[in-house]
C-alpha cells in the first residue's frame, strides 16, 4: 500500500482560524485560548490526558482513538514545537510536551535553522530544512512503510497543500467564531478541485470535514 500523508485531528473555527497569531511560551496558541477549539476532544473517553475513567463515546471519541492508527513519523512547523523565531539561542528548549512527548515517532521539525536530533521517551526530533517534498521524503523513509502525520501548524499544512502533497485530511471545525488569527481556508469547499468530502455532523456540535483525493 502506498504510504499517505495525512492530517488528523485538525480543529479550526468556524471561520477557518486554528491558531492566534502572537504565540509566546505563556500562550502556544497565541490570542485564542484553545479549549475553545479542542474541547470536543478533551471530553471524550480516548481523551490521552484524562486522568479518570469518564468521557464521552461516540464519532469524537473515534476520531480521538484514530489519531495513531498506522502512523510511523510526523512532520511539523516550527511554531508547532515551540514560540522561538530566527537561530536558536541554545538546545535547551525541547518542546511543549515534557519528558514524553505523545507522538512515539520520529518528528520532522521544518526549520531555517537547524540543530542536532534528540529523544525523549520514544519521541526522536530531527531539525531539517528544504522543501515539503524533500521534508515529507525523509518522513516517509523514518516510517518504515507506515503513513505520515503531518500535524501543522496551519501554514505548514498549507504549505504542503500548495504543493499538492496531502493525501487525506480530517480537519474538525468547531461551532465558534474567532475572526482573527491563522486561517486555513475561508471554506472548505476552496479544496474540492483536488478533494473529497464528506463532513459528518457531531452531537457534541463539532462536524468532523472528510478530505481524500480525487
Amino acid at each position: 500500500m502506498a504510504q499517505l500523508l495525512r492530517v488528523q485531528n485538525f480543529t479550526v473555527s468556524s471561520d477557518g482560524i486554528a491558531a492566534g497569531e502572537d504565540q509566546t511560551l505563556e500562550r502556544p496558541f497565541g490570542h485564542v485560548e484553545p479549549e475553545r477549539l479542542f474541547s470536543w476532544a478533551g471530553a471524550t473517553a480516548s481523551w490521552p490526558m484524562r486522568t479518570d475513567a469518564g468521557g464521552s463515546r461516540g464519532l469524537d471519541d473515534y476520531f480521538t482513538r484514530d489519531f495513531d492508527r498506522n502512523i510511523g513519523a510526523e512532520i511539523m512547523g516550527r511554531n508547532k514545537f515551540g514560540p522561538q523565531r530566527g537561530p536558536w539561542p541554545d538546545d535547551a528548549w525541547r518542546g511543549w510536551w515534557g519528558d514524553e512527548p505523545p507522538f512515539r515517532t520520529p518528528v520532522f521539525v521544518m526549520t531555517h535553522h537547524e540543530r542536532p536530533s534528540f529523544t525523549l521517551s520514544d519521541t526522536t526530533f530531527h531539525f531539517v530544512g528544504g522543501e515539503p517534498a524533500e521534508v515529507l521524503a525523509q518522513a516517509r523513509e523514518a516510517a518504515q512503510g507506515k503513513d505520515v502525520r503531518l500535524g501543522g501548524g496551519v501554514t505548514t499544512i498549507r504549505e504542503f497543500l500548495d504543493a499538492d502533497l496531502v493525501d487525506a485530511m480530517h480537519v474538525v471545525v468547531s461551532p465558534v467564531k474567532l475572526g482573527t488569527g491563522l486561517r486555513l481556508w475561508e471554506s472548505p469547499d476552496e479544496l474540492l478541485d483536488r478533494f473529497h468530502l464528506e463532513a459528518v455532523p457531531s452531537p457534541s456540535g463539532v462536524t468532523h470535514h472528510l478530505f481524500w483525493r480525487k
